[in-house]
């Protein structure tokens, strides 16, 4: 799992590999992940959450 805060902490992105979480995993997390953050944090304005299901095939060609 990568996390990366962008905009100056008012955007997360998290992604997880594709067999770690199928569609509806994905969607609790970034739910869960959101509610955590208006729970325990004090921030202004809004925190947009991001879950990205990644999967990746790198070739080289020489």
């Amino acid at each position: 799992v990568k996390t990366y805060a962008i905009q100056a902490g008012r955007e997360l992105r998290v992604i997880v590999g594709a067999d770690k979480l199928d569609d509806q995993d994905t969607e609790k997390l970034s739910a869960e992940i959101a509610k955590k953050i208006q729970t325990d944090m004090t921030y202004p304005g809004q925190v947009k959450i991001t879950v990205i299901r990644e999967t990746r095939a790198v070739s080289y060609a020489k």
